[in-house]
């Protein structure tokens, strides 16, 4: 049968005390509802309809894909009366799974469980939790059929005392739950539409209820606080980090990574203890990544060292380049092999030829830098005139000394230098030494500015002592 997924993400939130629905709250990078979506396409659904109510406009402004189908609920009257919003455009030789948004951490293989189980009738996902205290209980007869599931608020202690819970999750056809939500009422502690009622027509009826029982309880995570989310990221970051262990990448520890993205990684990778990777970045053969290094939308060639404490986004790197420590790439950062970029250095689009070293205290920016040049501590490309940037071009071999102004746009060409403290607003020839700088003058007899005495005339000066 063609599948339909129906993801519920209605919900307020009010737990999170947040401006932000709660379907948009982040996790691992993007919105919770993001994971859920990834786990529903993977199953390749011939449709996929959202169910949104709370904030409806933020949370379709953040999802414009083309594949989803929006379902305004106005009210939230329980689970039952969300999937009624989407089924009157869901055809009957359809499965439907239905899915949560705030339980974004399940698998595609689970789900694919759970739609196979559905072959009986109805497919419930169900989890055995050591407290399971906040959940609707699944109650199964003397032969362990499922035969109801009883929300907390409804059911009795002996019925509390069940470890077996429901995750919100199902699968059946659409043309039972056509048949069966028309028969929902809202008599119960919560006055709400309960989708799990929906178990209790199908055992009346004599269609079979298969409990899917997940793996892992971690993967139905529901999350209604920041506490929950919390868990959530750490429980995804863990994920992630055996994934890249078994790629091959060394972790100086598993519980201090975060992956906000997809990361692609060579082998013997290795990376230190707060290291955060956002975006897509991808990570040669051998790189190194120091402690607390930040990096987004970048590709880090073989053999590459980041140091502690680097910020990057949007640079390709070649291999070997080294970076850092307290270094800051900006986008459009381009190195080629071998570069070296040293302790507190910035650059802003630039092209950084073979072998170059901008090694500390520098800023560059809109520039094109040549092969084996070598930038000197302090020196800065002035690309901004207050309205427009310019671009500085460096050709190979130059030297360009310490404490150096290049007043773009400015060229300097192959295998010049220029001397320290230099303010360079012409070209400088190639081959050539170039200096400007001002007169140096010592002022003979010139001292200091001293502070009036406090109190009036006649007081002690002050010597202005720290």
């Amino acid at each position: 049968m063609p599948l339909t997924v129906i993801v519920l993400a209605a919900g307020q939130g009010k737990r999170m005390n947040s401006a932000l629905p709660k379907v948009l709250q982040p996790l691992a990078g993007k919105p919770m509802l993001a994971h859920a979506l990834d786990a529903a396409r993977a199953l390749e659904p011939a449709r996929i309809h959202v169910v949104h109510g709370h904030g409806a406009e933020q949370v379709r402004a953040a999802f414009p894909d083309p594949d989803l189908e929006w379902c305004l609920q106005s009210q939230q009257l329980g689970t039952g009366h969300a999937v009624l919003q989407a089924l009157p455009r869901v055809p009957d030789d359809h499965q439907v799974l239905i899915l949560c948004g705030d339980v974004p951490l399940v698998s595609p293989r689970t789900l694919t469980r759970l739609v196979t189980g559905a072959d009986r009738g109805v497919a419930l996902l169900t989890a055995e939790l050591a407290d399971p205290r906040g959940y609707g209980r699944v109650v199964r007869d003397e032969h362990g059929e499922v035969v109801r599931v009883v929300e907390e608020k409804d059911a009795s202690d002996d019925e509390r005392r069940i470890n077996e819970v429901n995750t919100g999750l199902l699968a059946t056809s659409a043309a039972h739950l056509r048949r069966w939500l028309g028969r929902l009422t809202n008599d119960n502690a919560q006055g709400e539409y309960y989708l799990t009622d929906i178990v209790a027509f199908a055992v009346s009826e004599g269609v079979g209820v298969e409990g899917v029982l997940v793996d892992d309880a971690d993967e139905v995570l529901g999350i209604n606080d920041r506490a929950q989310l919390a868990l959530a990221e750490r429980t995804l970051q863990r994920r992630r980090a055996a994934a890249l262990m078994a790629a091959g990448v060394t972790l100086a520890d598993p519980e201090r990574i975060d992956v906000r993205g997809e990361l692609i990684v060579g082998r013997d990778v290795f990376i230190d203890v707060g290291a955060v990777f956002e975006g897509r970045v991808e990570l040669g053969d051998g790189v190194r990544v120091g402690p607390y290094a930040v990096i987004r939308d970048s590709r880090l060639g073989p053999g590459c060292v980041v140091h502690p404490h680097c910020v990057m986004q949007d640079v390709v790197a070649g291999p070997n380049c080294e970076i850092g420590p307290f270094a800051r790439l900006r986008p459009g950062v381009e190195l080629a092999e071998r570069v070296k970029v040293g302790n507190f250095v910035e650059m802003k689009k630039a092209v950084i030829g073979e072998g170059s070293k901008v090694n500390h205290l520098t800023y560059v920016g809109d520039a094109t830098v040549g092969r084996r040049v070598n930038v000197g501590a302090g020196t800065i490309t002035c690309n901004y005139d207050g309205a427009n940037k310019h671009r500085t071009v460096i050709g190979d071999g130059a030297f360009i000394g310490s404490g150096v102004m290049l007043v773009a746009p400015v060229e300097v060409g192959p295998d010049a230098t220029i001397g320290a403290g230099s303010t360079i607003t012409k070209n400088a020839p190639a081959g050539q030494l170039t200096v400007a700088r001002s007169r140096q003058t010592t002022v003979e007899g010139w001292q200091r500015p001293r502070k009036q005495p406090k109190g009036g005339e006649g007081g002690p000066p002050d010597t202005g002592g720290h």
